[in-house]
Parts: C-alpha cells; sequence; structure tokens
C-alpha cells in the first residue's frame, strides 16, 4: 500500500485532502508537530524516517498581513522548507504536489492569468510563494505545482466564517468589491487532487509524464468569478435560506482603498483553467455550487450551537 504524506493536514486543504485521501492508500497526516517548517534543514532526515511514496505539500505560512512584519519566517515555511521537501522528493523518485497561490501575480489587468505569465507579487506572502514555487521547479523531481484562489472551507479561519459570524452580530457590513477572483472551496481543491491521482492507481513514472506534460505548473480553482463583496452576499444569502438568524440588513460595496491593509492584494485574481482541462481532464465546480455544501455544514454546525445554548438556559 503506498504512503501518502499530507503536511499542513490540519489546516483547510490539507483536511480536505486527508478525507478525501484515506481510501488511496495509507495517509500519513503531518501537522507542525511532525514537519516543522521553520527549520527546513532538518525535513530531509525526517522524511527519510517517514519514507513517503508520494508527497502533497499543503503546509503554508498563510496570515498575509502578518507576513508584512515576519518575512523571515514566511520565507521558511514558504520558500526554503518546499524547496527542502521537493530536493528530497527529487533525489528520491517521489511524486510531489505543492500548492501555491494567485498572489503571485500583481493583478493588473482583467484577463484570467495563464500559467505562462510572468509572476510579479505585490506582498511578502506573495514574494515567498513563489520563492516555494522556484525552489520546487529548480530541484527538477517528479513534481507539480497547483495555483489556486480564493480557498475556504466550512472550517478554520477564513472568509466564509468570517462573513458567517460578523453577519450574526452586525446590521451593516462593508466588504471589498474590486477585488475578483473565484472562492475556492478546500473539498473541491481535494476532489481535484483525487481525480489527478485516479485513486492512486497511476504509477510514479505516468504520473511524472502527466506532471511534466503540464509543465509543472497547473491553475486549479473554481470556475466562474466574484468579487469579495459577491461572495459575502452569497454566504448571507445561502445562511439564511438554510434557517440561519441573521443581524446584517446592507451588505455595502467599498473600493480596496477604503479597507486598508499591511499588505497589499492584487485585483484581478482570475486564474485560467485552461491547462487544467487540457492535461487532466477536469472541469471545476463554479464557484457558487460549491458553495453550498460548505453552508450547509457552517448551517447545521449554528443551529447546533443555538439548541445547545437553549439546553443551557433551560
Amino acid at each position: 500500500m503506498r504512503r501518502i504524506l499530507i503536511t499542513g493536514a490540519t489546516g483547510q486543504v490539507g483536511g480536505a485532502l486527508l478525507s478525501r485521501l484515506q481510501t488511496c492508500g495509507a495517509v500519513i497526516a503531518a501537522d507542525r508537530s511532525i514537519i516543522d517548517f521553520t527549520r527546513p534543514d532538518g525535513i530531509s532526515l525526517l522524511l527519510d524516517g517517514l519514507r513517503p511514496d508520494f508527497i502533497i505539500n499543503a503546509a503554508a505560512y498563510t496570515a498575509v498581513d502578518k507576513a508584512e512584519e515576519e518575512p523571515d519566517l514566511a520565507m521558511l515555511v514558504n520558500g526554503k522548507a518546499p524547496g527542502a521537501i521537493a530536493r528530497w522528493a527529487a533525489q528520491n523518485a517521489v511524486p510531489l504536489i505543492h500548492f501555491s497561490t494567485d498572489y503571485v501575480f500583481n493583478g493588473r489587468g482583467e484577463r484570467p492569468w495563464r500559467e505562462q505569465d510572468a509572476p510579479d507579487p505585490l506582498s511578502v506572502y506573495g514574494t515567498s510563494k513563489l520563492a516555494g514555487e522556484r525552489e520546487v521547479m529548480a530541484a527538477a523531481g517528479r513534481s507539480l505545482i497547483l495555483r489556486t484562489s480564493w480557498v475556504y472551507a466550512a472550517t478554520g479561519r477564513n472568509f466564509l466564517r468570517t462573513i458567517a459570524a460578523l453577519a450574526r452580530e452586525r446590521a451593516e457590513l462593508r466588504i471589498v468589491a474590486d477585488q475578483v477572483g473565484a472562492p475556492t472551496s478546500a473539498a473541491s481543491i481535494a476532489d481535484a487532487v483525487a481525480s489527478m491521482l485516479d485513486g492512486m492507481r497511476n504509477t510514479a513514472t505516468s504520473l511524472a509524464t502527466t506532471f511534466k506534460a503540464a509543465h509543472g505548473l497547473v491553475h486549479l480553482c473554481a470556475s466562474g468569478e466574484a468579487s469579495w463583496h459577491q461572495f459575502a452576499a452569497a454566504i448571507v444569502e445561502g445562511l439564511r435560506t438554510r434557517g440561519v438568524s441573521l443581524a446584517v440588513t446592507r451588505l455595502i460595496p467599498i473600493p480596496t482603498r477604503e479597507f486598508p491593509s499591511r499588505a497589499r492584494r492584487p485585483l484581478n485574481s482570475r486564474l485560467d483553467l485552461t491547462r487544467l482541462q487540457k492535461v487532466f481532464g477536469i472541469a471545476m465546480p463554479h464557484w457558487h455550487s460549491a458553495l453550498g455544501p460548505e453552508l450547509d455544514k457552517l448551517a447545521h454546525e449554528f443551529v447546533h450551537l443555538k439548541g445547545c445554548e437553549r439546553s443551557v438556559l433551560s
């Protein structure tokens, strides 16, 4: 049975992959207690002990604004550590999937970004993720980099849960409306990865051939597009439809300049999915349809919490 190592197993994408790939082999769930990404020099020895047959690196430093204050830490986790993993994987002929982000682009224009477009990150976070891409590429192993965007899930810390919480507390929310991308559920990413691996029946050699056909880099996100404001509106409407009581009555669209943050965000986070369809035959679900199952989980959680509150008060 193949040993599949998933790093960042407690994160959104890692958690979804852990659930989705359990039937594909012996899954090794690695969080920071097992592999410390702040110490890249020790990663090779750890991998020698774990001896995975396949690696999916979903671990990352994702605090975009905080990265502006911790550039060295962000570079260790997002740049140096993936490089260490990629070199070990190359030396041991182990296939590797590594996740990156739309934040490697500067967000100009309105055309969806293609894999061959020149990166030009605006933030420390984007710069560190680009460094990770380059480290993985330089290792010249059997690797595939998946750039995704606007990842969320019913669990963890993300835009979906933030809006859901604020909508229950405030009557008015001001949401950025001039940044456009594709909200992408962690579950849909995990489904796509599972489809790529074809139930892990593919050999390392056939995977390497496919990864090479994709030039080692593919964009992977939901289809369609939305602004953060449109995403927030869909969340609010979806929760109300599911019977969740909300305080919010107004969602006010605002430009990025009225929502100051330490890190600059790209205005255009659209990603072109042509290569994903051509090489892997994968058609990603529309962002709005993929949102439904996550809203179901969130609504169930809120109803359960409300029931618990009533039990305590009765």
